[in-house]
C-alpha cells in the first residue's frame, strides 16, 4: 500500500492522497471523520460509444441492470439487501464511460463493498429483469418522440457526429433495444468492466489500509482489460447548417452549437471563462441580457462546454415562439461574432473570474460530490493536485487567452442549429 502526491486543495480544507492497495487497485483517497459515511465514486473507460452500430444502446441498459441482481441474489433479493442497510448504490453510462457510485454508513462498508463486488463481478442478467427494463427503456423512448427537447438534442448529434459512434443515441432506439439480447449484455460487460480500465475516487471515515482491504475486495479480481474498439476523434460537423424536426407545437425548442475545446487542453480554462461570459453565467451573461432581458425572446438560453474523448463543442439552447426562431438565432450569432471581434470588457472580464473562483468551492460541501469531481478529474488525467491548480488557473486567463479561445469557438460564425417545432420565415 502507497500513498504520494498529497495535495491541500485550494476549494477545501481536505487533503486528496494516491492510494495503491495490495492488490494494486488504485483510488484518490479524501479521509474524512466529519460524519461515518463513506462515499465512492468510480468510472471505467467504455460507454456507449462500444455499442454495436446496429444496436445502440447496450451500454446503457448494461448500466440499469448491474443492481438487477447479481451472485445469489435475485434483483428483489440485492435491493432488498440494499435498503436493509441504507446503501446506496447505482450505475450510470454516458458516451465515453460507465460509471458508477456507493454511499454506505461506515459500520456497513464490508457489506456494501460485498454488494459492489457482485454487481460488478457476478451480474445475474436474468431475463425477467432484462425484460423488465427493456420494457421500461421503450415506454421511455416512445414517450420521447413527442418531447421536442429530446428530439432536438437527438437531431443535433446525428448531424453533428454524422457517421460517427457519437451520432447514436445512448439510449438506443425503440428498434434496437429490443433487438438487444442477454449475450450483448455480458459482451459490454466484458469488455467494460476491467482492471486497469477504472478510475476511483474514496471520501470518508476511512482509513488508508481499511480501504486497501476493500478496494481488493470490490475491484481486486476484476478481469484485466482487453483494447475497446477505437473511437475515432472528430470535429463537429455541418456548420452553417438549420434543420427542422417538425412537431406541432406553439413554441420551437432550439440546439445551436460551434467547436469546441476539450478539457485536456490548456486552453480550457480561457474557453471556460468566455462561456461563462456568452451564455453560462445564467442571469449574467450577454445571451440571456439580449435574448431574454431586453426582447422578451425567450425564457431561459444559455451555452455550456461539452467535452468527450473524441470531440468537443459548445452547446447552446434556448426555445421561443415559433414566428420569432429567425430573429432569436440572429442575436445569438451577432452576440458571438460581437464577442470575438470586440472582447469583454475588463469589468466584465473580472466579475466571470471572481465568480467561477468563488463559486467553485460550492461542489464539495458533501462527500458524494467530493468523490464525483475527483474521479472526473481523473478520468481527464488532469492530475491529482488540478483542485488546487484550478482557481489559479482561472485567475490567470487574460484578454489574449480569451481572444484566442474565441477564434478556436466562434471561428467564422458559423453554427449548428437544429429546431424542433414550426418556425415560420426561415
Amino acid at each position: 500500500m502507497t500513498a504520494s502526491a498529497d495535495i491541500r486543495s485550494a476549494a477545501s480544507p481536505t487533503t486528496v492522497k494516491t492510494l495503491t492497495s495490495t492488490a494494486g487497485v488504485e483510488a484518490w483517497h479524501v479521509e474524512s471523520d466529519v460524519v461515518p459515511l463513506i462515499a465512492v465514486a468510480f468510472t471505467f473507460e467504455g460507454g456507449s460509444a462500444q455499442d454495436p452500430e446496429e444496436r445502440p444502446g447496450v451500454a446503457q441498459m448494461l448500466a440499469r441492470l448491474l443492481d438487477e441482481g447479481a451472485g445469489p441474489y435475485d434483483s428483489d433479493a440485492f435491493q432488498e439487501r440494499l435498503a436493509a442497510r441504507a446503501i446506496e448504490l447505482s450505475f450510470n453510462a454516458g458516451n465515453d464511460a460507465v460509471g458508477g457510485s456507493l454511499k454506505t454508513l461506515v459500520k456497513h462498508a464490508d457489506e456494501a463493498f460485498e454488494l459492489l463486488r457482485l454487481a460488478l463481478l457476478e451480474p445475474r442478467f436474468d431475463q425477467d429483469s432484462i425484460e423488465r427494463v427493456r420494457a421500461q427503456t421503450i415506454a421511455g423512448l416512445r414517450y420521447q418522440q413527442n418531447d421536442p427537447g429530446v428530439m432536438a438534442t437527438r437531431r443535433f448529434f446525428e448531424e453533428g457526429f454524422a457517421g460517427h459512434a457519437y451520432a447514436r443515441p445512448t439510449s438506443g432506439t425503440v428498434e434496437s433495444v429490443a433487438a438487444i439480447t442477454r449475450d450483448d449484455l455480458a459482451a459490454m460487460h466484458r469488455a467494460i468492466i476491467a482492471r486497469g480500465r477504472v478510475k476511483i475516487a474514496v471520501v470518508g471515515a476511512i482509513d488508508a489500509e481499511r480501504l486497501s482491504v476493500l478496494l481488493d475486495k470490490a475491484f481486486g479480481d476484476l478481469l484485466e482489460a482487453k483494447p475497446l474498439k477505437p473511437v475515432e476523434p472528430i470535429l463537429l460537423q455541418n456548420l452553417g447548417t438549420r434543420h427542422v424536426v417538425d412537431l406541432d407545437v406553439p413554441q420551437s425548442v432550439i440546439r445551436f452549437g460551434t467547436p469546441g475545446i476539450p478539457w485536456r487542453d490548456p486552453g480550457f480554462i480561457p474557453a471556460y471563462v468566455l462561456n461563462h461570459i456568452l451564455g453560462g453565467g445564467a442571469f449574467t451573461s450577454r445571451l440571456f441580457q439580449e435574448v431574454r432581458e431586453k426582447r422578451g425572446l425567450a425564457y431561459s438560453v444559455g451555452t455550456s462546454l461539452v467535452s468527450y474523448r473524441a470531440a468537443a463543442m459548445t452547446w447552446g439552447y434556448t426555445a421561443t415562439k415559433n414566428e420569432r426562431v429567425t430573429e432569436a438565432l440572429d442575436v445569438i450569432a451577432s452576440e458571438m461574432m460581437r464577442l470575438k471581434e470586440e472582447g469583454p470588457s475588463d469589468e466584465e472580464l473580472q466579475k466571470a473570474k471572481d465568480y467561477l473562483i468563488g463559486s467553485y468551492a460550492l461542489g464539495f460541501d458533501t462527500s458524494t460530490k467530493i468523490a464525483h469531481t475527483l474521479v472526473q478529474i481523473a478520468f481527464e488525467d488532469l492530475g491529482i493536485d488540478y483542485i488546487a491548480r484550478r482557481n489559479d488557473l482561472v485567475a490567470s486567463v487574460t484578454p489574449a487567452d480569451i481572444a484566442s479561445a474565441a477564434e478556436r469557438i466562434f471561428g467564422d460564425g458559423r453554427m449548428l442549429t437544429v429546431i424542433a417545432g414550426r418556425p415560420t420565415g426561415m
